[in-house]
């Protein structure tokens, strides 16, 4: 599938601009940009999707950790004394 993309001359000289200073292709530079923004936004989609799908979770069933809880979790993760994450509960 071939796809053309027009952009404004400005653009087209700043573009090939940083990739005479890479020594890299303006196609290649531009095509890494491309798939650094869709893996970014396919991503965010992913955790918004992860966020409404545990808020209806919440919802349905009540189930939590405080925030002190997640706290106290979280001031030993990482270390040696790291504590195990607490249950869920309503």
């Amino acid at each position: 599938m071939a796809t053309s993309l027009k952009i404004d001359d400005a653009l087209k000289e700043r573009v090939q601009q940083l990739a005479n200073e890479r020594k890299r292709s303006a196609h290649g530079l531009m095509l890494e940009a491309i798939e650094q923004y869709v893996e970014r936004e396919e991503a965010r989609e992913s955790f918004t999707r992860e966020a409404l799908a545990s808020w209806t979770a919440y919802k349905e069933t009540g189930r939590h950790l405080t925030l002190d809880e997640v706290s106290d979790w979280l001031e030993t993760w990482g270390t040696t004394d790291e504590k195990p994450v607490s249950e869920c509960h309503e």
